[in-house]
């Protein structure tokens, strides 16, 4: 049974002082995301991203369209019960501190009073944030207060987790500990859906990402499909900054970082690309296919609909 279905939700906003011009924020959209998979809905700003999670939240009513969460309408008010949720922008109340906020998000959620402390002390152990417990969120840095928005999230411990721009905020560290944190709610059997446009997390993370560029749906796939090898070409990796006149005789791009050489080549060069290399003794340090990165993927879809768009202009 797929965790979320999206059937045909479209939102289309009245803009203009007199409320007269149409604007549409998300063209019908279809999307199906399977029960325990972690799920990238990639775009840029102003994308859509946020106003299809808002949607879902209920926070926001659609033009048209309907969904379906964990097997239930959407609207369904025990569904609302098993979902978590960060908004991109969390607010909370300043004069609170951590342990107190997530003490009364635990009341709202209706996890009962005898199990509250413990959950609230564990979430805090989970996002890395035990030591700051009695301080209040108005000491906070930006990256703290988006752990705590986390926290609240998988409090009362959902099935479905939504998540926001999850990273926006964080440093590095705190970045791979949130992929640490989605890769444990996958393993506990979660479905997490988050939007980013940080691509590398998402290539890091999702077993599958939607690209969506100006409300529509661009592109859909596992990662592994959408960043396969480029056929027939591969890199080969050598310690030094020599690069041997034989190696450009068998046409290779070659680039020096560091002390190595990257060279791309055909792979039926490949063969003679290792003999020259033994005969300059050389010493070869990797050969692996060549990738497209989910990066270049999702930069060409973009650039794609941007140069149909100028064409029809």
């Amino acid at each position: 049974m797929p965790a979320i279905e999206i059937l045909g939700l479209e939102k289309t906003y009245k803009v203009g002082f007199w409320r007269k011009r149409s604007k549409c924020a998300l063209s019908p959209l279809h999307l199906t995301v399977e029960d325990g998979e972690i799920f990238g809905f990639l775009g840029p700003n102003g994308a859509g991203k946020t106003t299809t999670l808002k949607l879902l939240m209920g926070l926001v009513f659609p033009t048209a369209g309907s969904a379906r969460l964990l097997g239930r309408d959407w609207t369904d008010p025990e569904v609302k019960a098993q979902i978590g949720f960060l908004p991109e922008q969390p607010y909370f109340y300043d004069h609170l501190t951590a342990h107190e906020l997530l003490n009364y998000y635990a009341q709202l959620s209706g996890v009962v009073a005898k199990e509250r402390s413990r959950r609230v002390e564990a979430t805090l152990q989970r996002v890395g944030l035990p030591e700051v417990k009695g301080v209040q969120l108005r000491k906070f840095s930006k990256g703290m207060l988006q752990r705590v928005g986390i926290a609240q999230a998988i409090l009362h411990d959902p099935k479905l987790v939504f998540f926001d721009e999850p990273m926006s905020g964080l440093d590095p560290m705190g970045r791979r500990e949130v992929r640490d944190l989605m890769e444990q709610l996958k393993h506990d059997g979660k479905t997490v859906f988050f939007s980013t446009h940080i691509l590398s997390d998402a290539e890091a993370l999702c077993d599958r990402v939607a690209i969506i560029h100006k409300g529509e749906l661009r592109g859909i796939g596992a990662v592994a499909d959408l960043t396969s090898s480029v056929q027939g070409k591969v890199e080969v990796i050598w310690e030094g900054t020599h690069v041997p006149p034989s190696m450009k005789a068998l046409g290779a791009e070659c680039h020096v970082t560091g002390d190595t050489v990257r060279a791309v080549i055909d792979e039926s060069q490949q063969d003679a690309a290792i003999d020259a290399l033994r005969r300059e003794r050389l010493r070869l340090i990797a050969i692996t296919p060549m990738r497209t990165s989910l990066e270049a993927y999702f930069v060409e879809k973009l650039r794609r609909v941007e140069t149909t768009a100028g064409g029809k202009l």
